[in-house]
């Protein structure tokens, strides 16, 4: 019995091409995967300057000429918080490694009475912002010396603005409680932060000047 051959057409020059450009771009991603992996380790693993260095070439990362690092994670509306308005932000305070040093919550503050990366974030926010933040350890508590918990550590905040006071207005609500305790024979009124009082802040840490 006598077997036919069937002849194969050739494969056209042109499908060749495709098929080594197909080989060529699949090995450059799973290169590219395999670096950022690498590189994702290295960061998690090196120090805080290699790791921001890393950080800011993410999607959506931006970074300020002073080296904070942030992401926009929602828009606001209206006018920025400047320095001496009253602001109530929702925050939550880790570092690299995921220990949570501030708890979630609201707390109140006043621009230009924290540290200078939290300080710098809330400027760049209006009501109903949403920030994640990474600030170095030069922006947060390095000037209070190495007796600080937090002393050299990298932060990391998000950031929710959900009300802000214009200075003014702060200002006055502040006379008005002052007034009204004087009258009532009570003791000294909040503190910065705006109406009852300044954020006692978690412990150790939080974001008020040291």
């Amino acid at each position: 019995m006598s077997v036919t051959a069937v002849p194969l057409q050739p494969v056209k020059s042109s499908y060749k091409v495709w098929l080594w450009a197909g080989l060529v771009l699949a090995i450059a991603i799973a290169v590219a995967l395999a670096w950022t992996g690498t590189r994702a380790s290295v960061a998690a693993k090196g120090s805080d300057a290699e790791f921001l260095a890393w950080n800011k070439g993410q999607i959506g990362v931006q970074t300020t000429p002073s080296g904070l690092e942030y992401q926009v994670l929602k828009e606001g509306a209206g006018p920025k918080a400047q320095e001496g308005d009253g602001v109530k932000v929702f925050t939550t305070g880790t570092l690299r490694d995921g220990t949570v040093f501030q708890p979630a919550g609201e707390i109140p503050l006043q621009v230009g009475g924290a540290i200078p990366g939290f300080d710098e974030a809330l400027k760049m926010m209006s009501k109903g912002s949403k920030l994640r933040v990474w600030i170095p350890s030069s922006l947060a508590y390095d000037k209070a010396g190495p007796q600080h918990p937090l002393y050299g550590k990298l932060l990391q905040f998000d950031l929710q603005v959900n009300d802000l006071i214009p200075a003014e207005q702060l200002r006055q609500m502040m006379m008005q409680q002052m007034m009204q305790q004087q009258q009532q024979g009570g003791g000294a009124p909040g503190g910065p932060g705006g109406p009852g009082g300044a954020p006692g802040g978690p412990q150790p840490g939080g974001p008020e000047a040291q």
